[in-house]
């Protein structure tokens, strides 16, 4: 029994002994992929929120004091240039016509009465020239009636979508007040704020005189289907957010934007020469990005690396990185600062090209 049991245990050590011995060589075995940084050109895109504004909107206000006795249009109409919206009792306004087209009617009689004199040296010339005077200022006052008049008929400047009515029928209205507003929307005013940085990153890379196409998502997340291009940059920065106004034109044939809506900008921008890496050879440490890097000893070293822009599976990193260094692709878990590892090399391109990534 003695001897048996003796057999048993030099057994089960000899098997424990050569499983760690195997579990050693198979751990000595393990390569870790790693790769290094490349640099290429290629575009990404840059997305800002916008407000979208009609290229014409407009405040239609009452021009004369009244009672509002019709309106002829309803809230989010089409309206067309010329059209009659809104009608004012005009009762004391003809009245003040007629009255004004009588005194001028007068002023008539008696400048040619005068006239007739003159010619025969009866009156003075100055009498003569003070009826005509005269004659002038009734003729004046029968326009500004006419005017006043026709201020108690508001039609539509142009065409355009009307919004909510701010008044109904029978109100009192005061001059100047507010009627409804009306909005142009065959093309829209799209505004969005860029940083100073990306401002002289447009400016000096030759954006200064041209017409940056750009596209809009829309706030279902979906890309309105006609482009749009910068026309315009607001003369001043914003001093409380350090940011500067562009204005994009778009088109809009289907009267799909209104005004007031939201959404982004998405605006190309090329790079030349960016440091790419892909985003899963990072880790985060307190909101900060670092790689494993490789020393000429095959030992890793943690470093810190600050990414200028993001694409799908990629970072574009602006500093912390060279070429030159090989940084660790995978199994960024599994190893310790300051190891040695035994590792196998990727090309970058070939790296990139199983990302998906279609750069240019």
């Amino acid at each position: 029994m003695k001897r048996i049991s003796i057999v048993m245990v030099l057994l089960t050590f000899l098997s424990y002994t050569s499983c760690d011995k195997h579990k050693k060589e198979h751990k000595k075995q393990v390569k870790h992929l790693v790769t290094s940084p490349v640099k290429m050109d290629t575009i990404i895109t840059k997305d800002y929120v916008c407000q979208i504004h009609a290229i014409r909107h407009i405040e239609l206000r009452a021009l004369e004091k009244g009672y509002l006795q019709k309106i002829s249009v309803d809230e989010g109409q089409t309206v067309k240039k010329g059209q009659h919206m809104f009608k004012i009792m005009p009762n004391v306004y003809q009245a003040e016509l007629a009255k004004a087209e009588a005194e001028s009617e007068i002023a008539k009689i008696e400048y040619k009465n005068t006239k007739l004199l003159a010619d025969k040296n009866v009156v003075s010339l100055n009498e003569l020239a003070m009826s005509k005077a005269n004659l002038k200022k009734a003729n004046a006052n029968v326009t500004m009636a006419k005017t006043h008049l026709g201020f108690t008929n508001i039609k539509a400047p142009f065409d355009g979508i009307m919004d909510h009515l701010h008044v109904r029928k029978g109100s009192l209205l005061d001059e100047g007040e507010l009627l409804t507003t009306l909005s142009d929307n065959s093309k829209m005013w799209v505004y969005f704020n860029v940083p100073e940085a990306e401002y002289l990153d447009y400016i000096t890379n030759g954006h200064k005189d041209d017409r940056t196409q750009v596209n809009l998502l829309m706030a279902n997340n979906k890309e309105f289907n006609h482009k749009g291009f910068v026309e315009t940059i607001e003369g001043e920065f914003n001093n409380e957010t350090g940011n500067i106004a562009f204005r994009a034109t778009f088109p809009n044939p289907d009267k799909i934007l209104r005004h007031g809506e939201t959404g982004s900008i998405l605006m190309k921008i090329p790079l030349m020469d960016a440091l790419i890496i892909p985003q899963k050879a990072t880790f985060e440490v307190l909101d900060k990005k670092f790689v494993y890097v490789l020393d000429k000893d095959n030992i890793i070293q943690q470093r810190e690396i600050f990414v200028g822009f993001q694409l799908p599976h990629l970072f574009v990193v602006n500093k912390g990185l060279s070429e030159k260094d090989k940084i660790l692709l995978e199994g960024i878990r599994l190893v310790k600062e300051g190891k040695h590892i035994d590792y196998e090399f990727i090309a970058p391109l070939k790296v990139l090209s199983n990302l998906n990534l279609y750069a240019e």
